[in-house]
């Protein structure tokens, strides 16, 4: 089933020709119809599922897998039009892959390399606009902003951001890490697209802005956590405060970056320094709550070697050291025309691999 089989069954919204907008869970090239099951499946966004909770979400599963199990009708994705899967509360992007902050700052910072002094005692991150975060598909345009002292025009500079997002489901606040299974309805993969000559003017003293806040694009699939196996996270030093741990689950994926159908890189997730159960407990740790639909990122993901970063920047350093793409073609960063296809694979909790989806888009003056 292409890694889509009875042990995935992602969460999607779909609509035929002239058709409402319906929930599914996709099945190999197909997707299935829940509506028939009636209740929260029935609902045009998976909003009101992830609002009614763990025991609903299990619920609801077990009857997903009964009624695909039957053999209900099969619609070809080539038939349908997918949407946004959740309507989005609020978006926060953080920063926690090490790698990732350490070649960042070599490339950035090369007088001066390493480590921001609290990075390792709490997840950064920064609130972004759930406004432009759109469906995988979605055309981008490339964003114009100040690239310098007097000067307004498009950026020079487009990157993506190749990150998983993890959807909230229930509300809450000053949230726990073993809260996590209970407010996580599932993560989708996410292209946090940056345009780094606006991010460099602008970012100090406050960081990310309209460098970040022009498109974040989103699978149209979410994997339930129930779907995925969990393993132990990274070990940290020095050890987190008290609301940090435990540290909760670790996820096993496996990225790959698409630069105009070239595969250019493969980052592992498994690495990332901080983990999500983490993120959702600092996010909430200040009193500030989460909503059902609010989608938080993990940051780029990158590993060690070049060929797995997550981000353009790193994989030709700032542009200097460009990448031969299959029709002989070389960028260091974003053309128009360029298309980015990021796509992921997990290990599930009955030990297959199973597919993460996709998330692409196409860059347009």
């Amino acid at each position: 089933m292409s890694g889509f089989g009875l042990d995935n069954l992602p969460y999607g919204v779909f609509s035929r020709p002239g058709g409402e907008r319906r929930l599914g869970v996709r099945l190999g090239t197909d997707v299935v119809d829940l509506s028939s099951l009636g209740g929260h499946l029935a609902a045009g966004s998976l909003n009101p599922l992830m609002a009614a909770g763990r025991a609903e979400w299990r619920a609801a599963r077990e009857a997903v897998i009964a009624h695909v199990t039957a053999g209900p009708p099969l619609i070809p994705l080539s038939a349908v039009t997918l949407h946004l899967p959740f309507e989005v509360a609020d978006y926060t992007d953080f920063y926690s892959s090490e790698q990732h902050a350490l070649t960042v700052s070599k490339i950035l910072r090369p007088n001066a390399p390493g480590l921001p002094p609290q990075w390792k005692h709490l997840p950064i991150g920064y609130h972004g606009r759930s406004a432009t975060v759109v469906v995988s598909g979605t055309p981008i345009r490339r964003p114009s902003g100040q690239i310098a002292e007097g000067v307004f025009g498009p950026s020079r500079r487009l990157d993506v951001e190749a990150e998983v997002g993890f959807v909230v489901g229930v509300p809450g606040r000053r949230l726990a890490t073993t809260d996590f299974a209970e407010h996580v309805f599932g993560l989708t993969l996410v292209n946090d697209w940056s345009a780094r000559d606006l991010q460099a003017w602008e970012y100090r003293p406050l960081g990310p802005f309209l460098a970040k806040s022009f498109a974040t694009s989103i699978s149209p699939w979410v994997v339930p956590l129930d779907a995925l196996a969990t393993v132990p996270a990274v070990p940290q030093d020095p050890e987190p405060l008290d609301y940090l741990r435990p540290s909760g689950p670790g996820f096993d994926l496996r990225l790959s970056v698409e630069w105009n159908d070239t595969p250019v890189s493969r980052p592992p997730f498994a690495s990332m320094y901080w983990t999500a159960a983490q993120q959702l407990a600092h996010l909430t740790s200040n009193g500030a709550a989460v909503r059902t639909g609010d989608l938080y990122a993990s940051g780029t993901v990158s590993g060690p070697e070049r060929d797995q970063a997550g981000s353009f920047l790193e994989l030709t350093w700032n542009g200097t050291e460009q990448v031969k793409l299959a029709d002989g073609t070389r960028r260091g960063f974003l053309e128009d025309g360029d298309h980015v296809r990021i796509a992921g694979t997990a290990r599930s909790a009955a030990g297959t691999e199973i597919s993460l989806g996709s998330v692409s888009g196409t860059v347009v003056a």
